[in-house]
């Protein structure tokens, strides 16, 4: 019998609400972008804004930095995360950029193992393979005989798979660090994903690959104000969620941002859902689902 912190539907209407503005972002993310705010650059905004607003509510949530070293390593897979997932959805067919980013999964089997000792069973190795297959099948060139390594893997791909591996790692290093104060874990994320993505913007502004911050416009500025509110109340849902539902019911409620980033994306035209992504996608979403229901028995 589920008690009443499991049945309640608030926790999950809040988890929904997190993959709703995930889901959606690369809709104002590319609008960005076509104002001239490179993603990078809108990302390193909108976590200098959650950050302030964090240390405005704990200011001292600095000191947990220097008692817990292991924090600067949540601080870094969290910017690589949001560095990956922003840039990729703004320059990738949409769906195909999250369901590869959903690998995620598979990727804390590995890292669990590796930095845990938690070894992986029978059935844990199963949704590797099945997660992985599934990659392979929406990476697969269409006329491609064989899965050469590589093949038809896009910046876009590249991306997104770098950030569902740092995001697998920065649930791992959450659950590593569950000892140190929430405060500090959450100024390592949002700290990260401001300083990671200002000094990817930085490097590429040196290297001349991508242009500086313009100057701010009503337009655009009010886009990424508003952006930076979803993500920040976004987060705040995800914490009061997950914190009142089984970590493996939190998973099953957290795909469907998949099912936003695919609706709004083929509405407006930003992903085309070929046969070979249907296949693959099916069997990350399944591994996926695998592991959320052992999780939540």
């Amino acid at each position: 019998m589920s008690g009443p912190r499991e049945g309640s539907l608030l926790p999950a209407a809040a988890l929904m609400f997190n993959a709703f503005v995930w889901g959606v972002s690369w809709w104002p993310f590319r609008q960005l972008q076509s104002a001239g705010v490179h993603p990078l650059w809108a990302t390193t905004i909108i976590y200098l804004f959650a950050l302030a607003c964090l240390l405005c509510v704990r200011p001292a949530a600095w000191r947990g930095l220097w008692r817990e070293p292991a924090l600067w390593l949540l601080a870094l897979a969290s910017g690589v995360t949001n560095v990956g997932f922003n840039w990729a959805v703004t320059i990738g067919d949409v769906v195909r950029v999250v369901l590869l980013f959903y690998l995620m999964p598979a990727w804390s089997v590995l890292l669990a193992w590796a930095l845990l000792g938690e070894k992986p069973t029978a059935a844990a190795m199963l949704r590797l393979v099945l997660a992985f297959v599934g990659v392979g099948v929406v990476l697969l060139p269409a006329s491609a005989m064989s899965f050469a390594a590589g093949a038809g893997l896009s910046v876009a791909d590249a991306l997104a798979l770098l950030g569902g591996f740092s995001f697998a790692l920065t649930n791992v290093m959450l659950r590593k660090l569950r000892a140190a104060p929430s405060a500090s874990r959450m100024l390592a994320m949002f700290g990260g994903g401001a300083l990671l993505a200002g000094l990817s913007a930085s490097l590429g502004v040196a290297a001349g690959t991508m242009a500086g911050l313009p100057p701010a416009a009503p337009g655009w500025a009010v886009l990424a104000g508003v952006l930076a509110l979803a993500f920040l109340v976004g987060n705040y849902a995800l914490q009061y969620g997950a914190a009142r539902l089984a970590a493996g019911t939190t998973s099953i409620v957290m795909l469907t941002e998949v099912v936003f980033a695919s609706a709004s994306s083929v509405a407006l035209g930003a992903a085309a859902m070929e046969p070979r992504t249907w296949i693959g996608g099916t069997l990350i979403v399944l591994a996926a689902l695998l592991a959320a229901f052992q999780t939540r028995n």
